[in-house]
């Protein structure tokens, strides 16, 4: 049976919660298999293995600020509670580390906040990447 002339079909739907675990893994959103970022940040233009386009991919700011959202909570809050665990500490010392803290979970968070920013871009089809095709269906993958 053909479609009616004029009757747009809609896309099939992408696996949000699996974009957005691939790219938090830092891999691409529609395979799970190629490398998202060809160094710290920088978006590869299109995915080794499945060729899918990243360049429609605009995360902006929006990265740091989940980055700085999550870890402003977790130093905050180990702050305020160390004086529980350790009390007494110097101030000196609580400072050294709750800033090697912060600096150290910033990196390591950054990159896959910006993944997982991207994969909610992919799987919605936002900001071009609805001309990009979907891989073959490889569910089995991850």
């Amino acid at each position: 049976m053909s479609q009616a002339p004029g009757i747009a079909v809609a896309p099939a739907p992408r696996d949000v919660a699996g974009a957005v675990r691939r790219g938090f893994s830092r891999r691409c959103p529609a395979c799970g298999e190629g490398a998202l970022f060809d160094g710290y940040l920088a978006v590869v233009p299109a995915c080794a293995a499945c060729g899918a386009d990243m360049t429609p991919q605009r995360a902006d700011d929006a990265p740091a600020y989940v980055t700085i959202a999550i870890v402003g909570h977790v130093v905050v809050a180990g702050f305020l509670a160390a004086d529980e665990f350790w009390p007494g500490m110097p101030m000196a010392a609580a400072i050294a580390l709750w800033s090697a803290v912060t600096v150290g979970l910033s990196l390591w968070l950054l990159p896959r906040a910006k993944g997982a920013l991207i994969g909610v871009q992919w799987a919605n089809r936002m900001h071009g990447f609805a001309a990009t095709p979907a891989p073959p269906d490889r569910a089995a993958w991850r």
